[in-house]
C-alpha cells in the first residue's frame, strides 16, 4: 500500500527544494516532522504541509495509523518558470525567472 500527496507550483526552485527532501527520505513520519520542523529553509514548511497532507490522505483513505507510516519516496521536479522583466541602465531590460517546483511524497506503513 503506497500513500501520494503532490504540491504543485511550489514558489520555490526545485533545487533548494531537494536540499530539504534529501534529509527526510527513508525516514519514519515522527523523524521526518522533527526534521521539518527545525530546518531553517523557507521550503520546509512546504514540505510540512504536504507531509501532514499525505498522512491524512493515509488515515481518511486507507485506514492506516499516522504514526506507523515511513516516507517511501519524496522527490522535487521542476514546474513551470514564471518569467518577468527588470528594467536596468540606458533602456536595457533583464530577465526575472522566478521557479517553481512540483513536490510528490509517497508514504508506505512500517513492516
Amino acid at each position: 500500500m503506497v500513500v501520494r500527496a503532490q504540491a504543485k507550483y511550489v514558489r520555490s526552485s526545485a533545487r533548494k527544494a531537494r536540499l530539504v527532501c534529501d534529509n527526510i527520505r527513508g525516514k519514519s513520519v515522527t523523524d521526518a516532522r522533527a526534521i521539518l520542523a527545525h530546518t531553517p529553509r523557507a521550503v520546509a514548511r512546504d514540505w510540512s504541509t504536504l507531509l501532514e497532507s499525505a498522512i491524512a490522505n493515509a488515515e481518511n483513505n486507507h485506514d492506516l495509523d499516522g504514526e506507523d507510516l515511513v516516507i517511501k519516496a519524496v522527490h522535487a521536479d521542476e514546474g513551470p518558470t514564471i518569467k518577468r522583466f527588470r528594467p536596468r541602465a540606458q533602456g536595457r531590460a533583464s530577465k526575472i525567472r522566478k521557479r517553481t517546483a512540483h513536490l510528490t511524497i509517497l508514504l508506505t506503513p512500517k513492516n
